[in-house]
């Protein structure tokens, strides 16, 4: 992983479990400055002693520099050769390259690469050939590929990316969803429900929360949108936020919950998106949250208009918590969500027909109740994480023989 918190996010208790079972585990990640306060250990040591397995530092940078990206492959390239592993298994992109590359070259008999998201797809022109070439490479040195999707899949098979054989396991995603944790119920027995920021000064009112289905019924009641990510371009923030200021316009009791950070180094919206989330007072920026299960629990329906992703977590966080989805046409959310079951597909880039969409849910509520009723049964049947968790250890029993 090329951060501590990409092990957090999709490791925690994986690791934990497979060193119970007879593997010798050990994490590597760039190292992070960020010390856990409770244990005074940086965050890669934490979740080590959180897992109970070993931790390697690798420093990895996320963008593209050569000088730093040759001295992380011979660093990968030292520690693989010391600690000479049966298996090794990279997930994020640049960690990928530089653990496939040097894993090939330290001679490491299973080297599993899973896929998480493409983003050349969504490039034009040199870009595009540089992030198709690293890819190609990865897959090249990599004798295991796993696709977190099936858009992913005919991506790479589609654009020669690679010729492998490539598999999906289960019904895709990498991390599964702990049904217990996302649930209302969970929500509504938490002490105060108490929303705390992350890093943030100071504090907002919880939101109110829907201990059960959203009541859909109340043609007066207001209908709640929230978004949950990055506030960024590249998850359709320009398209979201203009296709709310004409629904609210029409539509009084409407309100839209943004949940995340903004990265205006990185990926800014427009000027005049940001001037409209700060000035409509029905439109709610939150920033960061540790928790945001009460920001599902107190909407009626999550929008996520993203231009690309692998297979995101979000949308299967939202229907675990009962809530319909508006997605765009795009991999991984147009596999979680079979349009008109538990939510509807648009065109990614597209704000008339996300407007148009979410127009017709805030006056047809009857639909949005029934879609919402199958909301979390679907997350049930495919992405519980003991299933997604087993799916994975079988694919190693396999490999490994």
């Amino acid at each position: 992983m090329t951060a501590p918190t990409s092990l957090w996010a999709f490791c925690s208790g994986l690791l934990k479990e497979l060193s119970e079972q007879g593997y010798e585990v050990v994490a590597i990640s760039s190292p992070n400055t960020t010390v856990a306060p409770e244990s005074g250990n940086t965050e890669l040591e934490a979740f080590g002693e959180q897992e109970g397995i070993r931790t390697v530092a690798v420093p990895m940078e996320r963008r593209i520099s050569l000088v730093k990206d040759m001295k992380s492959l011979w660093l990968m390239w030292r520690v693989l050769r010391r600690e000479r592993p049966d298996m090794i298994h990279s997930m994020t992109p640049k960690a990928g390259l530089v653990t496939m590359v040097a894993a090939w070259l330290a001679r490491v008999p299973v080297r599993i690469h899973t896929f998480t998201g493409l983003v050349f797809p969504t490039e034009k022109g040199l870009k595009r050939r540089i992030l198709m070439a690293t890819d190609w490479l990865t897959c090249a040195c990599a004798t295991h590929i796993i696709p977190e999707g099936e858009g992913v899949k005919a991506d790479l098979l589609n654009n020669g990316i690679t010729h492998k054989p490539l598999s999906v396991l289960g019904h895709g995603n990498i991390r599964g969803i702990n049904l217990e944790h996302y649930s209302r119920e969970a929500v509504a027995q938490h002490e105060q429900c108490t929303i705390h920021n992350d890093g943030l000064a100071d504090s907002h009112t919880p939101p109110a929360l829907r201990t059960t289905s959203p009541n859909l019924g109340e043609d007066l009641s207001k209908f709640k949108f929230v978004f949950v990510g990055r506030l960024v371009r590249d998850k359709g923030i320009n398209e979201l936020v203009g296709a709310f200021k004409r629904l609210h316009e029409e539509f009084e009791k409407t309100e839209l919950t943004l949940v995340g950070p903004f990265e205006d180094e990185v990926d800014p919206v427009k000027s005049e998106t940001k001037a409209e989330i700060d000035s409509n007072p029905a439109i709610q920026a939150v920033g960061s949250q540790k928790d945001v299960r009460p920001f599902y629990a107190a909407a009626d329906a999550l929008v996520f208009p993203s231009y690309r992703e692998g297979f995101p977590n979000v949308v299967i966080e939202a229907g675990a918590m009962g809530l319909p989805s508006i997605v765009t046409d795009i991999n991984g959310s147009r596999e979680i969500i079979i349009d008109g079951r538990n939510g509807t597909i648009v065109p990614p880039r597209n704000e008339e027909a996300l407007y148009q969409t979410m127009r017709h849910w805030v006056m047809h509520r009857d639909e949005v109740a029934r879609m919402a009723a199958e909301a979390r049964p679907l997350i049930e049947s495919r992405y519980e994480q003991g299933y997604v968790r087993q799916c994975l250890k079988d694919f190693y029993t396999q490999v490994a023989k």
